[in-house]
């Protein structure tokens, strides 16, 4: 029995989130509900459950437990994706940078690794990869296991490679990744000062002091006062005068939050942390 998006109510929503709350300590409380209703009613739709199926296989079926998860906090990410983003970090951000000894960069929501290694890319072509070390952290296992990987389709390369263009870094992007068959895989070098792990922003703490944080085509997910806990979570994460980059979809709309961050670039809300909490 398939169910549509508005064929779930506000309540079974709700005993839903509290459900794996109990089960899994995973807290979608703060998690938008329209988001959560189009995501369930997928889950829903394509394992052909009824509501009462889908309660029964969270609690007995951990297996179903990370595919529900993998599905529930899906991203759509690309390498360079936005190039305009990508030409503002250069600019902006990296060029400052370039002056630290040492650069620790935290992706938050990394889903399967592109926006890790574009940021790996990026530092490559600026001569500050040995000095940096970057953290892409995820709460979903699956795609973290993709992302250590770090081997993608040809079809995808391609598509990225075009995005690579636009940004107008000079060479090609391929020229970062070793050919296998219709996929291509990563060089080891960039991958040499990557970790990928799992952190989960709803209840994790602060595991490092960070000059830059990525965290783009999140927020958007997130109710108001979950936004504010976690912008609290990157502001207490970032070195004095560390920098936040939320990309152009995405912006800091908390008082407390804004004066606690300058703007460096408000079409692609890049924000620089100001003095100590």
């Amino acid at each position: 029995m398939s169910v549509s998006s508005h064929d779930l109510t506000t309540e079974q929503i709700t005993e839903l989130v509290d459900l794996v709350k109990k089960v899994h300590g995973f807290d979608f409380s703060d998690y938008s509900r329209a988001s959560l209703k189009r995501r369930i009613a997928r889950v829903l739709m394509i394992k052909k459950l009824s509501f009462y199926d889908l309660k029964h296989n969270l609690v007995n079926n951990i297996g179903f437990f990370q595919d529900f998860l993998e599905e529930i906090t899906v991203n759509v990410t690309e390498m360079f994706r936005d190039p305009s983003y990508y030409k503002a970090l250069n600019n902006e951000v990296l060029s400052y940078l370039s002056t630290y000894q040492h650069i620790k960069i935290w992706s938050a929501g990394c889903s399967s690794g592109e926006e890790v290694y574009s940021l790996a890319i990026l530092l490559d072509k600026m001569g500050l990869k040995d000095r940096a070390f970057i953290y892409g952290t995820d709460i979903n296992t699956i795609v973290l296991k993709e992302a250590r990987k770090g081997i993608f389709s040809l079809r995808n390369i391609k598509s990225y490679a075009e995005n690579y263009q636009l940004c107008g870094f000079g060479g090609s992007l391929t020229d970062n990744f070793t050919t296998l068959y219709d996929a291509a895989a990563v060089h080891s070098e960039l991958k040499a000062n990557i970790l990928f792990s799992v952190h989960n922003l709803v209840s994790d703490t602060v595991f490092n002091e960070f000059q830059l944080i990525c965290c783009r085509n999140v927020f958007i997910y997130f109710e108001t006062a979950l936004q504010e806990k976690v912008l609290e979570l990157f502001y207490n994460s970032l070195s004095p005068h560390g920098f936040l980059c939320l990309g152009s979809k995405e912006t800091i709309r908390s008082d407390k939050f804004k004066k606690k961050f300058k703007a460096i670039n408000q079409k692609e809300n890049i924000y620089q942390k100001i003095g100590y909490w």
